[in-house]
This record gives C-alpha cells, sequence and structure tokens, in this order.
C-alpha cells in the first residue's frame, strides 16, 4: 500500500471510528456479572433451606442475606480481577479470580464475625459460598463456550494489527486463524519495508506500511489491539513511543515474547539496580504439586472405571460379537522418563492390522514420525465408531490407576517414535503420557506434527491443576465434536 493509498484508507477509516473496548466485550462483562448474581442468590437459597427450611422471626439476618450475598459476591470477584478482561475468555485466569473470590469472602465472614461476635452460622457460610462458586464457575466456563463458538463464526473478535518480520508474522496469522476460541482475527501487518514479498502474500491481510505506521495501520483496519513480535528494530524506546500512540485510541498493545511457549506463570520482573529484569523459574515437575496431580488423577480415574463399568462391559461384548479377535488390543508405549508401559485400548482394527502397516505406509497422511489414515481399511465398523468418539481409550483409565499416565498430559508415543525425537521434543517425555491433554481439544489427528509437539511442551512448562480441569471440561465438547478423530 502507498502512502497516498495509506492516507486515503485512513481518511475514510476515521469517519465514525471510536477508540475504546469493542461493544461485545463490554456485553460479555455484563452478562458475567448477572451469572454470578444469579450463582449467589443459588448459594443463598441452598445454604438456607438446608440450614433453616423455612421462614420465621429467628432467621431474619439470613433472608436478608439473598440481597446482601450476591453483592458481597460481586465486590469480592471484582476486588480479585473477575471481570477485567486481561484474564477472560481463554486460559485458567479466571476461574483462578474465582476461587480466589470465595477464599477472600469465606476469610471475611470468619474475621467480621468474630470481630464483632456475631451468631453467623457456619453451616449457612460453608454452604453458600461453596455453591456459589460452583455455579459461577459453571456459568461462566457455558458462556466461554459460547463465546468459542460465535468465535468460530467471525463474530465477537479483536481486529488485530500484527507487527514484526514476514515470516514470524506469517507463522502467528495461520496459527490465530487456526485457534478461532483466541478471537484475534487478523486484519493487517506492518512490515520491514511496508510490503509483503513473502509467506504473507498467501494470506488477505493488508499490508499497511511499515513499523513507523502501527497508528494510522489501526485506524485504517478499524482494529482494537496491535500485536509486537520479537525483532530488533523494536527496542524498548521504540514500543514506548509505540504505546503513547496507541494510548490514544485505547488500542491494546501486546509484546509476543520469544519466551511465550516457555514462560507464562514462571515468568516475574523484578528490579536489579533500576533495571527491570525478567526471571524465568524453572518448570516445577516434583514436589507438592506433583503429589496432589497423582492422587487427583488415581483417584478419579478409579471413580470413573466403577462409574462406567456398565459401559465397558458393552463395548467389548460388541467388539468381540462384531469381528475375530479380543476385545482389548496391547500396545507398548514411552511414558515419563522414556520407560516403557503397556497400553490398554478397545480393539478396532482387525486382527491382522499389523501385518497390513507396510503395504499402507505409502498412504500416510501425516507428517514426520506419525501414521494417521483418514480411511484406514484395517478399521471395522464398530472400531470406527470407538474413535470417532474416543471411546476406545476407555481402558487406559486402568494405566491411569496403576501410575502409567495421568488424566492429562502428552500424547503416549510409541518406541519408534520416540527413535525419531529430536532433542527437544525428549521433553514431553519430562511427565506421564495422558488420556487427554491439549493435543485432544486442538484437533488431535488434524494437527500438523510440529504443532502437536508445541502444544505438548506448552503443556509440560505451564502445568498446573486449574489447566487439568479446563482441559478435562474440554475434553468432553472435543469428543462430541468428533473434529480429528480417525
Amino acid at each position: 500500500m502507498t502512502a497516498a493509498q495509506l492516507r486515503s484508507t485512513v481518511a475514510t477509516a476515521e469517519v465514525g471510528y471510536r477508540g475504546g473496548p469493542p461493544g461485545w466485550q463490554t456485553t460479555y462483562v455484563a452478562s458475567l456479572v448477572v451469572a454470578d448474581v444469579v450463582a449467589a442468590l443459588v448459594g443463598a437459597t441452598v445454604a438456607f433451606s438446608y440450614r433453616f427450611g423455612e421462614l420465621s422471626v429467628h432467621n431474619q439476618l439470613y433472608i436478608a442475606m439473598f440481597g446482601l450475598l450476591p453483592l458481597c459476591w460481586l465486590v469480592a470477584l471484582a476486588m480479585n480481577g473477575g471481570y477485567e478482561p486481561r484474564h477472560l475468555f481463554v486460559g485458567t485466569a479466571e476461574y483462578q479470580r474465582v476461587g480466589r473470590a470465595a477464599i477472600a469472602l469465606t476469610a471475611s465472614v470468619a474475621v467480621i464475625s468474630y470481630a464483632f461476635e456475631l451468631p453467623t452460622s457456619r453451616v449457612y457460610v460453608l454452604i453458600a459460598l461453596p455453591v456459589a462458586l460452583l455455579v459461577s464457575v459453571l456459568l461462566r466456563f457455558l458462556w466461554r463456550r459460547w463465546l468459542h463458538t460465535v468465535r468460530s463464526r467471525g463474530r465477537c473478535v479483536r481486529r488485530v494489527i500484527l507487527i514484526g518480520h514476514e515470516g514470524p508474522v506469517a507463522v502467528l496469522t495461520r496459527q490465530l486463524r487456526r485457534e478461532h476460541f483466541h478471537g484475534l482475527h487478523v486484519v493487517g501487518a506492518c512490515l520491514p519495508g511496508g510490503r509483503a514479498v513473502g509467506p504473507m502474500l498467501d494470506f488477505d491481510a493488508q499490508v499497511y506500511g511499515d513499523f513507523r505506521d502501527a497508528s494510522t495501520a489501526v485506524t485504517a483496519g478499524r482494529a482494537d489491539t496491535v500485536i509486537v513480535l520479537s525483532c530488533p528494530e523494536l527496542d524498548g524506546a521504540a514500543l514506548r513511543r509505540m504505546a503513547w500512540q496507541l494510548e490514544r485510541g485505547d488500542t491494546e498493545l501486546i509484546v509476543a515474547s520469544a519466551l511465550v511457549d516457555i514462560g507464562g506463570a514462571r515468568t516475574s520482573i523484578r528490579p536489579v539496580d533500576g533495571l527491570p529484569m525478567l526471571h524465568l523459574e524453572h518448570a516445577r515437575l516434583t514436589g507438592t504439586r506433583r503429589l496432589v496431580k497423582e492422587l487427583f488423577d488415581r483417584v478419579v480415574a478409579g471413580l470413573l472405571l466403577v462409574a462406567l463399568s456398565p459401559v465397558l462391559a458393552v463395548i467389548a461384548l460388541l467388539v468381540r460379537c462384531t469381528s475375530t479377535g479380543g476385545a482389548l488390543f496391547s500396545q507398548v508405549r514411552i511414558g515419563r522418563g522414556g520407560q516403557p508401559f503397556t497400553i490398554w485400548k478397545f480393539r478396532t482394527m482387525h486382527a491382522n492390522a499389523p501385518a497390513r502397516l507396510a503395504a499402507l505406509a505409502k498412504l500416510n497422511e501425516a507428517d514426520a514420525v506419525l501414521f494417521k489414515m483418514r480411511s484406514d481399511p484395517r478399521v471395522t465398523p464398530v472400531g470406527r465408531v470407538l474413535r470417532r468418539f474416543s471411546l476406545d481409550e476407555l481402558p487406559q483409565l486402568w494405566n491411569v490407576v496403576r501410575g502409567d499416565m495421568s488424566l492429562v498430559g502428552p500424547r503416549p508415543p510409541l518406541p519408534s517414535e520416540v527413535a525419531d525425537y529430536a532433542e527437544h521434543v525428549r521433553r514431553r517425555l519430562a511427565v506421564k503420557p495422558g488420556l487427554t491433554g491439549l493435543w485432544q481439544i486442538s484437533g488431535r489427528s488434524d494437527l500438523p506434527w510440529d504443532e502437536a509437539v508445541r502444544l505438548d511442551l506448552r503443556y509440560v512448562e505451564h502445568w498446573s491443576l486449574s489447566l487439568d480441569l479446563v482441559i478435562l471440561a474440554r475434553t468432553v465438547t472435543a469428543v462430541l465434536r468428533s473434529s480429528g478423530a480417525y
């Protein structure tokens, strides 16, 4: 785009253009407020019904809680960042803030009751607040699922200008267009030289000049977000000047650090002799948190095995009755630290499937070390249904109970795959493989090999129990969609 064309586009876009957060974001936050009020009312109702059962003159204080608890709950959430956009839309930070709000409100009630010697019912408090917490998390999760759905249709998104060198900009553009739930829609870019000459030619994003044209690019593209990728031309002083220009229109500025896949919560900025230094802590793969994960995995897997035992029996009977061979299929996989273990699945292929692999090798649709084929003739009719809804993997709950696997983790690899691993890919073996993981909820077999590796390494670096819970919840919807399952 020439300078004259850019000025013309900017002049046209400035008509009716206003800065500030988009309207859908304001509406979404207001919807969360309503959801939290409902959650508090549900908590108050459940606690009152259990503790008192009926209205009387002796419980008038708790009748007033129907109005007081929602107000206190909203204040606690607001003070803990429960409505700040930076914690919403994606990730686990939103749910962590809701949990902190519940703990803070419980502690505040305890302190105030003790200080003023109020006859507060402990049973009421210990029912009302946990119920409010659970209902708030559930409603927020449902709202988020709705948001991700409409984002896949191109609505409720932030219009983004990317600034950086053409190669990294093209990579990020491709990634953001594949993962719609982030809600970042790339509408343009600013590149060195002011025009695309390589990979950005494959996209319909407009190039709005070079790095100096960020503010005009925002107006021309009617963008509300700018993402700056790491490049030597944009040092601290240049970023500061860009931030000053963008703050006039309340445009969000995001810096995509080179540490994006290994930093996260493990990075912190600490002043050293007046200079802000970015400190990177090592990933915590041992200790109390790992013990909690082990306990959580085994208890939940054991309970699921008991609850799903009738389903497992029916599936085993169907497999045995529709094709020759046993109901279960065992295979050696590589676990934590490179240790081999035997994985169990329901058999989804004909008994002679391993012998036919060599003849099908040239039809492999996957890249790198994997073998994937959408219409694999070795798969039985029942096996296709089991694979579509991941029911063939249910016996791996026994592997979780035994301690070979976790509920959430990297995909369990074959020994032949591990033999071809590059050195950095072996980092996947630092934790136990999982029954599900980021690869499961992000496309499964449709993912390129490099993307699957990146997701697994991201999980290793960023593991937390809250992240596990989010992945488990999203696994349900991923299985129902059955995309990438073959």
